[in-house]
């Protein structure tokens, strides 16, 4: 059997959830002004879903093996002030047909997320970034800093591999013995199948130090079992694939570091992080330290899904975030 390795013990850390069913018929409703498409990623394609009006915003889930759904419906609360411009990211959710999940690279997210800017037509949209999110878009603004208005990243994932290293130790210790518990699920067999019982238990360990308040864990937990059993085991295996490729495409890399890098970018940045979240506060701090002018709200009484635990503070972070730039489009 498998044993636990160190990058299958905090790669959920990173990871985000799915919408519950009952999350999905809220949707239905208050979503009916959406707009889907897909965008042709060579023999594959992704699918996007828009909303709301104003300042153009492409959100990236994070995971990095989720896709889009647990977003919904709480960000969509921004959509009276701004144009959310979701996808899922290739080989995840319904943008998972017709892919390897050896073919996805990070240099592919990268160039799916510059096919995504340019079927919308934008010339520089703002970047909302969410746990792995953050680091896809921190990876493409140091590549792309003139297709990148705004910066926003919310419970970022570490940007080094030093951090990364910290995230470990801290997750490790919160856990304590539950560790043992986790490892057994993940050894298991019916876990290494992708049975959706055995991943959302194994779920239900880890994230028991990333919420702050019991009632958003069991509202997260609820949604995440429902959304294992939609997507079945086939879906949880190539997702969980894909993640172990992104994996080893950054934190695994030797001296993998963004942070010196960062300084060279001159985008306007929001970091949001939550205090109760099981990434360290910072792993934040060191990223907003290194972007010149960055902007860092840390909010009291919040973990690692703000926009959910959240949702009036990190209204209020936006709202202060672009006052200044209020009126100024993407496009």
């Amino acid at each position: 059997m498998k044993r636990l390795s160190k990058r299958a013990i905090v790669a959920a850390a990173l990871v985000t959830a799915w919408p519950s069913q009952s999350a999905r018929a809220q949707q239905a409703g208050q979503g009916a002004s959406a707009l889907e498409t897909r965008i042709p990623v060579g023999s594959a394609s992704l699918y996007s879903r828009a909303i709301g009006h104003g300042q153009p915003v492409i959100v990236l889930h994070g995971g990095p093996d989720f896709d889009h759904s647990y977003f919904l419906p709480d960000l969509d609360q921004l959509k009276d002030g701004f144009r959310l411009i979701y996808y899922d990211q290739r080989g995840r959710g319904r943008s998972a047909d017709q892919v390897r999940p050896q073919d996805v690279r990070l240099t592919s997210d990268i160039d799916d997320l510059d096919k995504v800017r340019q079927h919308f037509r934008l010339d520089a949209p703002v970047l909302l970034g969410h746990s792995w999110g953050a680091v896809l878009a921190l990876e493409y603004a140091l590549r792309h800093p003139a297709r990148v208005s705004h910066l926003i990243l919310m419970n970022p994932a570490p940007a080094s591999a030093s951090d990364f290293a910290v995230l470990r130790k801290t997750y490790l210790e919160k856990l304590g013995a539950n560790m043992d518990r986790q490892r057994a699920i993940v050894s298991g067999v019916a876990y290494q199948e992708g049975d959706p019982e055995a991943v959302a238990a194994r779920y239900r360990i880890h994230f028991m130090h990333a919420l702050k308040r019991p009632q958003d864990y069991e509202r997260l937990m609820a949604t995440m079992k429902a959304a294992f059993i939609n997507q079945g085991k086939v879906g949880i295996v190539k997702a969980r694939a894909v993640e172990d490729q992104l994996m080893r495409d950054t934190w695994q890399v030797a001296g993998y570091d963004l942070l010196p890098k960062l300084r060279s970018l001159r985008i306007p940045t929001l970091v949001i992080a939550g205090e109760g979240d099981f990434i360290p506060v910072a792993v934040a701090e060191h990223i907003a330290r290194d972007i010149p002018g960055a902007r860092l709200v840390a909010i009291k009484e919040c973990g690692h899904f703000a926009y959910l635990e959240c949702a009036g503070d990190v209204r209020d972070a936006f709202a202060e975030f672009f006052r200044p730039a209020r009126g100024r489009q993407g496009r």
